[in-house]
């Protein structure tokens, strides 16, 4: 929950923040009491005590807002279930042992194809592998002797469990279609309106993104067109926050236009993102509402950054703008500032302060979905897109006073922010963003 949409006190407005998740799950923000249990690990498996350094190691894993991790001790044997995703993993560990293993999909009808894709992909996992268990599941495991499984390499070898037995699921069940969905009893589906507006958002979304490409004057300027499609990309993916086969499609396209393996032109990766976000269009409504739901998770995917890394990018990026402002190009001009945003929110692990304006950037830019979805009051006025200056500067302030006391010097420069129009608000609260001093106290 985001902190500075709760009750602010005042008279004027009132202040509602439904219970909605946006963005990608980090392990990165853990408190200090987990990086403790993590040291704490590490001694003990050296001192040879296995199953307590176990018991840390699962301390250091669990996050009690998710509820992600929990074990029971018997004796000299442990039992545990770690939720990544729509899967649920267990596994067992004793004095000479440790096993977990995730179970994706129970085969109806075999498929040589499927088979043939499980052992392929056997060969690019470090520590697990694919097998079929006698109830005919595919199963990812992982199992080792004690005296290798350090905290290190349990932290690695659980990830690539939970992440390829997470991924696979919904990505088996769509393209093979013969098998059946297994431990996911514990997902919460989401409301139905809530899924409604979701959808809907994205359908609107992909159809004006997919008009605007259609401007001949556009066809000079790939990068630009580039700007506009990767905007939306990393946008749905921050504020839908889908699973399944929409995440998937997500992450193939940025892949697909990063990726320096063939010489495809800018123009080249632009139609490649064009046909795939199509075929998200195409998708039927009842697809898409299966793959809404609310999921526990113990792993993150991003990698951590420094502030100084962003600075880098804003500087490598934003002014870009000047161009197309002055060449009329406005909506290319205000998908580059967004553009780097969802670019940092989809791919790292931000410096806590930095994801949260980011993440109020967003409530300025959207703020009729989030009005759609129930959020008060309006960050921008819905009507003239104008930045709503009040609220914004209290939102900021609660930002600061939130981690004002791990990060001593921040002191964003309200003052310099324009409230023009979208398109200068969104450079200017680049910019306060960028001269951030974000030096940490632990």
């Amino acid at each position: 929950m985001s902190f500075f949409e709760s009750w602010f006190g005042g008279k004027e407005k009132e202040w509602i923040q439904p219970e909605i998740r946006f963005g990608r799950y980090s392990d990165s923000y853990k408190k200090t009491e987990s990086y403790d249990a993590w040291d704490k690990a590490l001694d003990v498996f050296e001192e040879g005590k296995f199953l307590d350094s176990l018991e840390l190691f699962f301390a250091f894993l669990r996050d009690d807002t998710e509820d992600n991790v929990c074990w029971e001790k018997t004796g000299q044997s442990i039992s545990f279930e770690i939720f990544q995703g729509s899967k649920r993993l267990i596994g067992w560990a004793n004095p000479e042992r440790i096993r977990i293993e995730g179970r994706v999909a129970r085969i109806i009808e075999t498929s040589p194809e499927l088979l043939r894709r499980l052992v392929e992909q056997n060969y690019s996992l470090k520590f697990s592998r694919y097998a079929l268990d006698p109830n005919q599941h595919i199963t990812v495991v992982f199992d080792t002797i004690a005296a290798e499984a350090s905290p290190f390499k349990l932290y690695y070898a659980f990830k690539e469990v939970a992440i390829q037995a997470d991924k696979q699921d919904d990505l088996l069940l769509e393209e093979f279609g013969q098998m059946e969905a297994v431990d996911n009893s514990h997902l919460q589906a989401l409301p139905a309106g809530e899924k409604k507006i979701k959808h809907h958002f994205i359908l609107d979304k992909i159809r004006a993104i997919l008009e605007e490409v259609k401007d001949k004057r556009l066809a000079e300027y790939p990068s630009g067109v580039a700007y506009l499609l990767l905007d939306l990309v990393y946008k749905i993916d921050y504020l839908i926050k889908p699973e399944g086969h929409t995440m998937e499609c997500l992450e193939r396209m940025h892949r697909q236009f990063f990726s320096t393996e063939k010489a495809y032109s800018p123009r080249q990766k632009n139609e490649i993102l064009i046909e795939e976000l199509k075929r998200l269009l195409a998708r039927r409504e009842q697809a898409f509402s299966r793959e809404m739901y609310q999921i526990k998770t113990t792993f993150g995917i991003t990698s951590s950054i420094t502030h100084d890394r962003l600075i880098d990018l804003i500087d490598g990026e934003l002014h870009d703008m000047d161009w197309y402002i002055e060449n009329d190009f406005p909506k290319i001009a205000a998908a580059i500032p967004s553009y780097m945003i969802g670019y940092s929110l989809f791919n790292f692990a931000l410096p806590q302060p930095d994801r949260d304006f980011f993440h109020l950037f967003y409530r300025v830019s959207e703020a009729i979905y989030f009005k759609d979805l129930g959020f008060k009051p309006d960050y921008c006025d819905c009507a003239s897109q104008a930045p709503n200056r009040k609220i914004i500067k209290q939102a900021i302030n609660q930002i600061v006073k939130k981690h004002r006391s791990r990060y001593p010097n921040l002191r964003p420069a309200v003052s310099k922010l324009s409230f023009d129009n979208m398109i200068l608000f969104s450079k200017s609260y680049l910019l306060m963003v960028r001269d951030l001093d974000l030096t940490r106290i632990d």
